[in-house]
């Protein structure tokens, strides 16, 4: 089932894309033609009963998603992006023609683009756990009426490529041409090629890796950052007025970490002026975001590992990395190049030369179009 959803202000990882989303409209299988990319909506598909991988149910699973481009009568010639830990699923287009900025991959998808909307019907799919319009720890539990705030249970890759794989069934899509996303949407991808091996022709995973990392200490490194703000509450912060101080530290030192410096340093010469920036753009995520949100997620990362399961890949792969990333660095590319070579995996990488670090792909989305679209044309050779 589809439902009319509406969302204000969203984030973008590398850009400053605040919009108010308008209502949408009832959408399905039987309505795959989206929106021209200068009214993008933001719309929903819920499910009752939702079985994650430890056993547990959610009683209601709701996905927050856009679409854009026409589903083929045979259901095959879709693409599926995948967003970053943080950010959100409006990929491209705006809500209003009056909006500052197009979403974060804009660049590449829509049409004549690398991701060719006159093509291909793609759906950009927020994910299970996230704050933007899906089933997450903010949500009201059917079964409580109440949020379920830290007590949402534990989740895992596979459980949100699932859902992906259970909203995309519902929308009429029978085989996917590529998955494709940056960052933690690239832990999707990977997930996506070794739980659906022949679902998809190939995907694209960008500024990630094929394994989680920093294990149970990132989540309680994470933890014990939320739980020196007064207001933490053990997770139960929503009737204490949340923790925004603390979550606009730390988004503004992940945006610096992510290469929001150097992407600014473009067009605002002095660097004061672009810490004030930094400080905006912080504060509009701050305001939005559930902290048990990346919790839950941080959770799923730590526990992920699609290298185990190489040897069930079928999908061609594009492995997109930026040489300034701090957070995946190129040095890990020989690796995973090798493992994915030794599984008779027939894998290409590519290597963004740019300053802008891990938020690269978006900004610097000229520098690498070129080899996107020609891997994702000779998908379908």
């Amino acid at each position: 089932m589809v439902r009319p959803f509406a969302l204000a202000g969203l984030l973008a990882v590398a850009l400053s894309a605040c919009a108010e989303v308008p209502a949408s409209r009832t959408n399905g299988a039987d309505m795959t033609p989206s929106d021209p990319l200068e009214r993008v909506v933001s719309r929903t598909f819920t499910v009752t009963s939702f079985k994650l991988e430890s056993g547990r149910v959610l009683p209601e699973l709701t996905l927050a998603y856009e679409s854009y481009g026409r589903l083929a009568a045979d259901g095959r010639n879709a693409i599926l992006v995948t967003h970053g830990f943080t950010s959100n699923h409006h990929a491209a287009g705006k809500y209003a023609a009056t909006d500052p900025t197009p979403g974060w991959w804009d660049g590449l998808i829509g049409a004549g683009k690398a991701i060719d909307t006159n093509r291909y019907f793609v759906v950009s799919s927020n994910m299970l756990g996230s704050s933007y319009g899906s089933t997450a720890p903010r949500s009201v539990n059917p079964s409580t009426g109440k949020r379920y705030g830290p007590d949402f249970p534990d989740i895992t890759l596979r459980d949100i490529v699932g859902a992906q794989k259970l909203m995309l069934d519902g929308l009429g899509v029978r085989h996917l041409v590529a998955v494709a996303g940056p960052s933690y949407g690239g832990y999707q991808a990977f997930q996506w090629a070794v739980t659906y091996p022949t679902f998809m022709n190939g995907v694209v995973p960008v500024v990630t890796a094929p394994k989680g990392s920093g294990g149970e200490a990132a989540v309680k490194s994470l933890v014990d950052r939320f739980a020196t703000d007064p207001s933490w509450n053990g997770g139960w912060h929503y009737e204490r007025g949340g923790i925004y101080s603390t979550l606009l530290e730390l988004r503004s030192e992940t945006l610096r970490r992510y290469g929001q410096n150097e992407i600014l340093s473009r067009t605002i010469a002095d660097p004061a002026e672009r810490a004030v920036r930094i400080r905006q753009l912080a504060d509009t995520w701050a305001r939005q975001f559930d902290p048990n949100s990346m919790v839950t997620l941080r959770k799923a990362a730590v526990k992920f590992d699609a290298e185990r399961d190489f040897g069930r890949m079928r999908a061609k792969v594009l492995y997109v990395l930026s040489r300034t990333d701090k957070i995946f660095s190129p040095s890990i590319a020989p690796a995973v190049m090798d493992k994915l070579s030794g599984a008779g995996i027939d894998a290409k990488y590519f290597e963004i030369d740019t300053e802008f670090g891990h938020s690269a792909s978006g900004p610097e989305w000229a520098k690498w179009a070129p080899t996107l679209k020609d891997f994702i044309a000779k998908l379908e050779q």
